[in-house]
């Protein structure tokens, strides 16, 4: 039986090294998590959330998915955004994309992968909402480096029109939704200008990041 012992070992050094520089971090660690944001991102390998943002476990709620979207049928993410609006209290949900997603990628090139292709449908929706302005870009590379944009743009509008936030805000619970996105390139994290906290605020922003 195969034990994957190499990865069980790098976890026993790690512990160690962590133990040693930070004495009492697992005792604390384990009582309580109190995260101030969540994180909504691509399960893409070399987009790890806790590292690019320089946090510490507990520190940041992480759900991530295939191309990092919000879809209001996918009970998997609405249960981490109600758990962490609600339990959790988080003041801030990120929807962070990345450059040289494969599943953008595959969206755009309408690349047949298998079952993902459905999950996919949704990349491409969001392609045809905006194909008079993609059209515009002649250069493909660049065409898709704005899908990958334009994905992060209607996500932040999917997580606004939930139930969950919605409720939030009219509670009056401070909750801002963020749109970001990685460049593997560089390693750096860019702004999309799409920043809603409140419902009022969502056509104007949505406006705003769209042009």
């Amino acid at each position: 039986m195969k034990t994957l012992r190499e990865l069980l070992e790098r976890n026993r050094s790690w512990a160690g090294r962590t133990a040693a520089a930070s004495p009492g971090f697992f005792e604390e660690l384990s009582r309580q998590q109190t995260p101030r944001y969540l994180w909504i991102g691509c399960s893409d390998s070399r987009v790890p959330a806790n590292q690019i943002v320089d946090l510490q476990p507990g520190e940041l709620f992480v759900h991530r998915n295939v191309a990092n979207l919000v879809v209001h049928t996918d009970l998997n993410c609405l249960s981490v955004l109600q758990y962490a609006v609600d339990v959790l209290r988080v003041r801030h949900v990120i929807v962070c994309g990345h450059y040289g997603c494969g599943g953008v990628q595959a969206a755009f090139e309408r690349q047949r992968l298998g079952l993902i292709d459905n999950w996919l449908r949704h990349v491409q929706d969001v392609e045809l909402r905006h194909q008079t302005a993609l059209a515009a870009i002649s250069e493909r590379a660049k065409r898709c480096d704005r899908v990958c944009e334009l994905n992060v743009i209607e996500q932040v509008a999917n997580v606004c029109a939930t139930t969950i936030v919605e409720d939030a805000w009219n509670r009056g619970q401070a909750l801002s939704v963020h749109g970001w996105i990685y460049r593997l390139g560089d390693g750096l994290l860019h702004d999309l200008g799409i920043c809603v906290s409140e419902r009022s605020e969502l056509a104007s922003a949505y406006a705003a990041a769209i042009a």
